[in-house]
C-alpha cells in the first residue's frame, strides 16, 4: 500500500538523484568531462560552448521537469522495493540484492544497447558504458539506503 510516508521517501529520492547526477555529470568529475567529450564540447571554443548554453537554457526547465518524473518513477520502485521486502521479514542485504538484480537486468542491457547503437565515439564506449550504467546504481543504492530508515 502506498503511504504518504512512500511518497516522501520518493519525492526524498528524487532530490537524490538530482544531488547524484549533478556530482556525477559536472565538468570537474571524470563522468562529466567523458560526458562533455561526447557532447563534443572539448573541442568547442569557450564562446561557441557558452553559445550551446545559451540556446538551450529555454528548454532546460522543461527537461529538468521530464527527468524528475522520470526520476520519481526510478525512486518508487525502489522505495517499494525496500519498503515491501523488509515490512515482509527481507534483511536489507537482500532487498539491496533485488535492487542490484533490477539494476543488471533492465539498466544495464539498455544502457549497452544504447550504446552499441548509438552514435558514440568507439575510443570512448566502453567508459561511456560503464559511466552511464553507474550513475543509476549508486542513485539506487542511495535512496534504498533512506528508505531502509524507514522501513
Amino acid at each position: 500500500m502506498i503511504t504518504p510516508t512512500l511518497i516522501l521517501l520518493a519525492l526524498a529520492g528524487v532530490v537524490i538523484s538530482i544531488v547524484v547526477g549533478t556530482l556525477w555529470h559536472m565538468p570537474q568529475s571524470p563522468m562529466g568531462r567523458l560526458h562533455m567529450r561526447h557532447l563534443g564540447f572539448d573541442t568547442l571554443s569557450p564562446e561557441e560552448q557558452a553559445k550551446k548554453i545559451a540556446e538551450a537554457k529555454p528548454t532546460m526547465p522543461k527537461i529538468y521537469g521530464a527527468q524528475m518524473l522520470l526520476s520519481f518513477l526510478t525512486s518508487i520502485a525502489v522505495v517499494l522495493i525496500v519498503t515491501m521486502s523488509m515490512q515482509n521479514g527481507v534483511p536489507f542485504s537482500a532487498a539491496l540484492g533485488f535492487i542490484v538484480f533490477n539494476w543488471l537486468c533492465f539498466i544495464v542491457p539498455t544502457v549497452g544497447g544504447h550504446i552499441l547503437w548509438g552514435n558514440y565515439d568507439r575510443a570512448i564506449a566502453w567508459q561511456k558504458f560503464f559511466a552511464d550504467a553507474l550513475y543509476p546504481l549508486v542513485t539506487m543504492i542511495v535512496i534504498a539506503l533512506l528508505t531502509s530508515f524507514f522501513a
